[in-house]
């Protein structure tokens, strides 16, 4: 009796935790990690994977990369590898790619030794990413998720990849100057940013007035970086823009994770805006818009090749140092909002040095460059993979 007991227990909580699994109240946030069952035991049979170990609310780190993924699955072959299946089931939806949740590491490692893969590829610093970086038979490339003069920007964790394929040329050297003991140039490739490459859609102009973008980031997981507006400027933009302009609100997705201030900022601006664009791609905002009100992060370098005015907010900490801030007007709080908006609108003072800035940031912006730049910086990858492997193999089988 006591040993059916003592088995009855594991089982009873491996049923509870399988439940709560499968049920609608785990926080999207936290993988739910319910294993593709029909996996497991079973190669993959693609070239390249994208480890993407994050939830639901982190899916705006890899949405920009679909078009460019799926042109690389039609050349290598990619797949998806997740630990919640609610994240996995949404990107197998909207982007097409083979999705697969795996729940434990060693899930993992057992595929991989009957696979072929190559190729890794992240969009993140998650330290997660270590259960797949550990595979030295991978060549692992560091993504990101859009380039920015965010103090996050730079990181040491850089280190821990192969390759880190950048924009442009502002990445590198930021990367030179900012992290010790790291040969950048030899491990950086620049191929723009193939999330560009993106047909700009129509536009839909309101016929009676100008229309604003406010579009600001989050408050970030640490003080010194924390270039959120929304508490020190949310307010004032969208009460001096009200009734003259229409204001298009695209709020962070991380908006009060950290700091409830900012959750409750977000939805008072919410509640102010003439449109608040949470379901729409960044292109769609971009297309509406005639000027753009943001904060230091990517979303800056992204609205550049549209030649359309810019303002970045001014934050509490220090702006960080770089060509794009030494260029582009900062808006103080406080200051005359409608003002410095009808300004810019109308003579757009800092449009020739920005479009100065584009090569420097984010190299050659034709439709389609960077796109294959990106195919072709996954290929060398991939050879290069392969004539080390062969190496390390040779050299294992001889010794010494």
């Amino acid at each position: 009796m006591a040993d059916s007991r003592v088995g009855l227990v594991p089982r009873l909580r491996q049923w509870a935790i399988g439940r709560i699994r499968r049920s609608r109240f785990l926080p999207v946030g936290m993988p739910d990690k319910r294993t593709d069952e029909d996996r497991l035991g079973r190669p993959f049979n693609q070239t390249v994977l994208v480890y993407f170990p994050n939830g639901a609310d982190a899916l705006y780190q890899l949405r920009p990369w679909f078009a460019a993924l799926q042109a690389l699955d039609a050349t290598h072959g990619v797949v998806a590898v997740f630990k919640d299946s609610r994240t996995a089931a949404i990107v197998r939806a909207e982007s097409g790619l083979d999705c697969v949740t795996l729940a434990r590491y060693g899930q993992l490692d057992e595929i991989l030794a009957l696979s072929d893969v190559k190729l890794a590829l992240y969009v993140n610093h998650d330290p997660i990413n270590f259960e797949c970086l550990r595979f030295t038979s991978l060549m692992h490339v560091y993504l990101g998720h859009g380039d920015s003069d965010k103090g996050v920007s730079i990181s040491n964790q850089v280190k821990a990849y192969d390759f880190c394929f950048l924009a442009g040329q502002a990445a590198l050297d930021r990367t030179r100057a900012g992290v010790m003991l790291y040969d950048a140039p030899a491990r950086s490739v620049l191929i723009g940013q193939p999330q560009l490459d993106a047909p700009a859609p129509v536009a839909a102009p309101d016929p009676n007035r100008r229309t604003v973008l406010y579009a600001p980031t989050w408050e970030a997981s640490q003080p010194s970086v924390s270039y959120g507006s929304l508490l020190t400027h949310g307010a004032a933009i969208m009460d001096a823009l009200a009734g003259t302009y229409r204001v298009i609100y695209r709020p962070h997705p991380l908006n009060g994770v950290i700091d409830p201030a900012y959750g409750e900022a977000d939805a008072a601006v919410r509640a102010r805006a003439d449109r608040v664009d949470t379901d729409v791609p960044l292109e769609r905002s971009f297309a509406d818009a005639d000027l753009l009100i943001t904060d230091v992060s990517a979303v800056t370098l992204n609205w550049l090749p549209g030649g359309k005015p810019v303002l970045v907010t001014r934050p509490r900490v220090p702006v960080p140092p770089s060509r794009l801030m030494d260029t582009l007007p900062l808006l103080d709080e406080g200051a005359d909002v409608a003002a410095v908006v009808a300004e810019h609108l109308t003579a757009d003072p800092t449009a020739a040095a920005r479009r100065e800035l584009l090569e420097y940031y984010l190299g050659d912006t034709t439709p389609g460059v960077a796109t294959q730049r990106f195919l072709q910086a996954c290929t060398d990858a991939i050879e290069l993979r392969d004539r080390t492997w062969a190496e390390h193999r040779a050299l294992g089988a001889t010794g010494p």
